[in-house]
């Protein structure tokens, strides 16, 4: 009866051993990890969206009424200022031009005579001023002949790439008829449109000798490798909108940048004393966000925060949180509202180096 006494007695010894080494385990396991808010000054890159447009982009035009006799460029070449790029057949203009000369030519001979006759007194000062007016009106008709005949030559207003055609050689064209577009690509305007609040916030950084630089992120999400200068502010905000445009200039040597292009400007603003949070200590409820804040009870309260920009693992608060306040930074799905608990405290300088996000 003893032995099985203290069979029965070293069994519940044992028994109780492992309750109270899982009780351990288990306690060991609920506790979390706490951290705080992180009062810094830091930046923060905001994209914009962004039209790309070359600096001068112009629609080429026929000059004159005809045949497209001759186009000496191709689509898409790059053409230097002056170079001839289409000829409209000039056989009428040829022939007004000689009609012209004509005209002109006898007016002089006619005007040579009477001022020899008026010399002589043969005929009076009258006659010889409507000679000269009869010459000056030959010779501007014959002006405005050449020039017609120099419009049948469509030249490069400046350097630049050609787009496609909207003719064809031997087509008929009329005054004003669209030929192609010029785009001069050697640097780029950029357009994008910024809220009232960061305008404001860049008027009071920015001055005419420290202009603000900014980065173009391209379609293909790679970086363009130069920085743009915004140099330029629209006059007036978009009522429906509350945007104003920015336009930025890009030094394009590569060409890579075409008119037409779209992309995402990248522009660095600073923050001063922003309140910042892991993102990991978040979560969200109908597309709201939230946090479990620690009371001095360790008490877990839930609390729904303001977003007023994202970094990389981290994000600026706007509203919600003040600085020093503690957070739960683990365990987010493991606890409800007014639960209380143990937690190791990690403070945000040994949290925020190991999220791998650099902070001023």
């Amino acid at each position: 009866m003893n032995k099985l006494f203290m069979v029965i007695s070293s069994c519940m010894v044992l028994f109780l051993s492992n309750c109270e080494s899982k009780k351990e385990k288990k306690e060991e396991k609920t506790k979390f990890i706490v951290t705080s808010t992180y009062q810094t000054d830091t930046t923060i890159t905001r994209q914009y969206v962004s039209q790309i447009r070359a600096i001068q982009h112009i629609e080429v035009r026929a000059l004159e009424k005809g045949y497209l006799q001759n186009i000496y460029v191709d689509e898409g070449q790059f053409v230097q200022k002056g170079q001839l790029m289409f000829k409209i057949m000039p056989m009428l203009y040829e022939a007004e031009k000689q009609k012209a000369q004509s005209e002109a030519d006898f007016a002089e001979i006619e005007y040579q005579n009477t001022k020899q006759l008026q010399e002589k007194n043969v005929v009076s000062i009258n006659e010889l001023a409507l000679a000269k007016a009869k010459l000056n009106k030959a010779k501007a008709e014959l002006l405005l002949a050449q020039t017609h005949l120099k419009f049948t030559e469509i030249r490069a207003p400046f350097s630049g790439f050609m787009d496609h055609f909207q003719v064809r050689l031997g087509s008929l064209v009329n005054e004003g008829d669209l030929l192609t577009t010029l785009s001069d690509n050697s640097e780029m305007w950029v357009y994008f449109n910024v809220p009232e609040a960061e305008y404001l916030n860049y008027k009071t950084n920015a001055t005419q000798e420290n202009l603000v630089k900014v980065n173009l992120m391209m379609a293909n999400n790679a970086q363009y490798k130069y920085a743009g200068l915004v140099k330029t502010i629209e006059a007036d905000f978009n009522n429906e909108t509350g945007n104003i445009a920015f336009r930025a200039t890009f030094p394009n040597p590569d060409k890579l940048l075409r008119h037409g292009e779209t992309g995402n400007i990248l522009m660095t603003v600073p923050l001063k004393n922003a309140i910042i949070i892991p993102q990991k200590a978040t979560y969200e409820i109908l597309e709201k966000k939230y946090v479990f804040v620690v009371d001095k009870s360790n008490t877990v309260h839930s609390r729904e925060i303001d977003i007023a920009a994202e970094m990389p693992d981290l994000y600026v608060i706007k509203d919600g949180l003040k600085k020093d306040e503690k957070i739960l930074l683990e365990g987010i799905r493991k606890v409800k509202e007014n639960d209380k608990i143990e937690f190791i405290y990690e403070a945000p300088q040994q949290v925020i180096p190991k999220l791998k996000v650099y902070v001023e």
